[in-house]
């Protein structure tokens, strides 16, 4: 094996302390007092094995005095031999409890922590944009910052404070050795060298290893998912696709488990060999106390102090290299954390709260958007006025940039090119959370939530979770009163099969219950439908969408939808094709101008003929 050239382990060494301040820190903020006992706890057990070892020798004399001495010599040997006996079973006793009141602290911070680092790391969430949770690359920094970041902290906290430990054991040895022999000393301290280097070079090629893998580990997940998940599950039996998916999920395995074997067995023999060296060390000292007592060079009682304390040094030296190693470690995982933690994302708030001009309504002025890492506009120059209470409709094939015009309408992305505008006030003006408020919306894909009734349509606007009378009356706006009204706990019934007694419902009652939630947007300006009604029956349909035109009189309402009996209700009508604004107009007036929409409408026509 080559060995680690002298700069790199001096960067090594100086990389373990890298983030202990960020780990103290942290952990700290979880619980001073806890934090202060575990200090306190670990100098007790740093100090103590020394003075233990040091009575047991005082002991060993005093034993050998009164077994060769007689009358009062013998006496007073005899009562130190159980001062020394009571003494040093009050220091173990000390010890035993401080370790175990530092495992006790370890465990209750291990649980506060966990936490903490989830809450962490879910409010940096929170403040991240729709792109990065789209990024893979991204997305592989909340992985590994989510795998074992909520226990390094800690893990990185206990090691420095076992490493303080072994040094106060140390000097503390060192300064009894040291009566012995100098040489005793430095022995001590170069016996476990070799090893700490294997370590060091191991333990970061673990790392390099686990990190590489994040895309592995989320196909893992994601196949997981696919195979065990009710949303996931029909198409996997019906299109006989698990043993499929299974074997890629074993492929993965014996990829992962033959290179982690590997390293293994490589850690294993190098720990094993370099291991007999401090062995080696240790039983040439054993063998250098032995014969400086048969020299008389030292008494029985010395010698036995001298091994015990050479003991507990090596096992110190050993334990405080591992602890090096360990917070090594510990600091290169720690480091996804802070890499997470840290990322900047850009300030996409500003501090407005309402704009100037709330005639003016909703203004596009040559906008173009592109996806990040696409060298290909989503939209290009887009230009578009809506005025307040003017409906708009959205029409295109898929992938015309319909759902991105209200990505970059909602703030969910900022235009590449152009500006948006709101009652006269550019979007990257507005306070983020007014602006939201000012816009209800449903996507296409909406999200089903496992929560019950009452809560899948409350949180449609989170300020009125609680009012069931509202609540009811969005239930009604959406179409959803009907069906909910027949489910065994009403508005109390849970939703989903994610949790006891959950209820499932088909993909139209879902979508009604998202429709519902829209409907709660009362205090909204802006009401916005992206393909929502995909599967409802027409005749529900056109049932919602003369609600939606009805509490929508005073709003700006956007509608995208492929069915154009509902498109013609709108009084304004754009066609977006490859990210451009084809034609506009009315129904009527685009009808005249038989170009692509009027192909479109006599198309879809004709199939209800």
């Amino acid at each position: 094996m080559d060995s680690p050239s002298s700069g790199n382990s001096v960067k090594k060494f100086a990389a373990v302390f890298q983030y202990s301040g960020v780990a103290l820190d942290i952990v700290w903020s979880t619980s001073a007092g806890l934090t202060i006992t575990m200090a306190l706890a670990t100098l007790l057990t740093g100090v103590l094995p020394a003075a233990i070892a040091s009575i047991g020798g005082l002991f060993v004399d005093a034993v050998v005095t009164a077994f060769e001495s007689t009358g009062a010599v013998a006496e007073a040997a005899c009562s130190d031999v159980l001062y020394f006996v009571l003494v040093e079973a009050g220091l173990v006793v000390v010890m035993t409890g401080a370790q175990r009141l530092n495992s006790v602290c370890q465990s209750i911070l291990r649980v506060l922590l966990g936490n903490k680092i989830n809450v962490m790391i879910l409010e940096k969430a929170l403040t991240l944009e729709l792109a990065h949770f789209e990024d893979a690359e991204y997305y592989d920094k909340l992985v590994r910052a989510r795998r074992e970041a909520s226990s390094r902290p800690l893990s990185l906290v206990i090691k420095t404070f076992d490493l303080l430990r072994d040094i106060i054991t140390l000097v503390t040895i060192g300064i009894w050795l040291f009566q012995f022999s100098a040489f005793a000393v430095l022995l001590l301290g170069l016996a476990g060298v070799p090893a700490f280097l294997a370590e060091a070079k191991f333990s970061g090629e673990a790392f390099r290893i686990q990190r590489r893998r994040s895309a592995e580990r989320r196909m893992q997940i994601y196949l997981e998912m696919v195979l065990t998940r009710e949303d996931g599950v029909k198409e996997v039996k019906l299109l006989q696709l698990g043993k499929l998916f299974l074997q890629r999920y074993i492929d993965i395995f014996a990829n992962i488990y033959k290179e982690d074997r590997d390293l293994v067995l490589r850690r294993g023999f190098w720990g094993y060999v370099l291991g007999l060296l401090a062995s080696a060390a240790f039983y040439f000292a054993y063998g250098w106390v032995g014969f400086a007592a048969i020299a008389g060079a030292i008494t029985i009682g010395q010698m036995t102090m001298y091994i015990a304390q050479f003991r507990i040094g090596q096992n110190a030296v050993m334990s405080s290299l591992t602890s090096v190693n360990g917070m090594y470690e510990d600091n290169l995982y720690l480091s996804n954390l802070i890499e997470y933690l840290e990322h900047k994302v850009p300030e996409q708030t500003g501090v407005k709260l309402a704009g100037p001009d709330p005639r003016n309504g909703i203004r596009f002025e040559n906008v173009s958007f592109y996806y990040p890492g696409s060298n290909t506009a989503a939209l290009k120059n887009v230009t578009l006025h809506i005025k307040p209470g003017e409906s708009l409709a959205i029409v295109g094939e898929n992938g015309g940039g319909k759902t991105t015009l209200i990505k970059l309408l909602t703030r969910l992305y900022a235009p590449t090119e152009g500006k948006i505008f709101l009652d006269g006030l550019e979007l990257g003006e507005w306070d983020i959370h007014s602006l939201r408020q000012k816009i209800g919306v449903i996507f296409q894909d909406f999200a089903r939530y496992q929560l019950i009734v009452g809560e899948n349509i409350g949180i449609g606007d989170v300020a009125d979770l609680s009012e069931e009378k509202r609540i009811a009356e969005a239930a009604s706006k959406g179409m959803a009163d009907t069906f909910i009204s027949e489910l065994p706990d009403g508005y109390n019934t849970q939703l989903g099969t994610w949790f006891k007694d959950g209820k499932e419902l088909s993909g139209g009652q879902w979508q009604k219950i998202a429709l519902s939630r829209a409907f709660m947007r009362t205090k909204a300006d802006v009401l916005i439908l992206d393909e929502p009604t995909a599967a409802i029956d027409a005749r529900a349909e056109a049932e919602i969408f003369a609600h939606f035109k009805e509490i929508t009189t005073n709003r700006i309402s956007i509608i995208i939808s492929h069915r154009f009996s509902t498109v013609r209700m709108a009084d304004h009508i754009i066609v977006l094709e490859k990210g451009e604004i084809h034609e506009q107009g009315s129904h009527t007036e685009l009808l005249a101008a038989n170009g692509q929409y009027a192909t479109l409408f006599k198309l879809q026509a004709r199939g209800y003929q």
